[in-house]
């Protein structure tokens, strides 16, 4: 698929998105998260790519925040039907993705843009990284997840306080709340993303789809986390990768995981 909205490159098992509409400080349209939506999936269905990071073009913005202009006319209905669309193809897509999801957050994370970074699996800001969701400053309220994902990572009442000043969080404060893993300097954004993106590929991505599946099923209302846990932990026994793990092990040498 040809891409308007982002770019994609691969290297060594590891895929960067980046989100490339800098006059829009990267903000979600449509079509962009269509695009996302479409390069998750083609990415994700990839065998060779390991870990995928998804950043904004530039060093002003990760994702600034929606497209306004595209849905301040809309209806109860419209509106509601937004929500549920984006949250369906991207932003719990991205979260339920068995290929692990670094946000690389380069500058702002308004509104849909902390949201996208909130559904990635963990986050990595610069240090002139601004976070937040200000959505009740325009009447309304985070629609891609935020209300649901901000508590589990921050707090109850951390959450509520943000959401409900519409306030901002600077790097080393969200570094502080957890609601980000690492504050680095802007040039040393990517390399530590890619970093920690090496060190995924080189475990059992088998397992680490496992994981994500059982960690994910902790914060679902319908799911028993422990029950998904133990289903999930038997299942890897029957695996080409926890045979070549753990005779890897026993053998005192680097395992090399079929991915089966």
């Amino acid at each position: 698929m040809n891409y308007e909205n982002i770019y994609i490159e691969e290297e060594n098992k590891i895929a960067v998105i980046t989100i490339d509409r800098p006059k829009k400080l990267n903000a979600l349209n449509k079509d962009t998260i269509y695009e996302l939506h479409e390069a998750f999936k083609e990415l994700n269905a990839d065998a060779e790519i390991k870990t995928i990071i998804i950043t904004g073009s530039g060093e002003k913005a990760f994702v600034a925040g929606a497209d306004i202009s595209e849905f301040a006319h809309f209806s109860v209905k419209e509106g509601g039907k937004l929500a549920a669309k984006g949250q369906e193809i991207l932003f719990d897509l991205i979260e339920n993705l068995s290929t692990p999801v670094i946000a690389a957050v380069n500058g702002f994370a308004l509104g849909g843009g902390l949201e996208l970074a909130m559904a990635c699996h963990f986050r990595v800001a610069t240090d002139n990284a601004k976070m937040g969701l200000p959505e009740v400053s325009l009447g309304v309220i985070p629609g891609y997840g935020g209300t649901q994902r901000l508590p589990q990572l921050v707090g109850k009442g951390k959450a509520m306080e943000l959401i409900m000043t519409a306030g901002m969080l600077d790097a080393q404060k969200a570094l502080d709340c957890g609601l980000v893993n690492y504050v680095v300097a802007q040039e040393e954004l990517l390399p530590l993303c890619q970093k920690l993106a090496s060190k995924i590929s080189n475990n059992s991505s088998v397992a680490i789809k496992q994981a994500i599946k059982a960690v994910n099923a902790g914060y679902s209302y319908d799911k028993n986390g422990y029950a998904v846990e133990i289903d999930a932990f038997g299942g890897c026994f029957g695996t080409k990768d926890f045979k070549e793990g753990t005779t890897a092990f026993l053998e005192k040498r680097k395992a090399n995981f079929p991915g089966s």
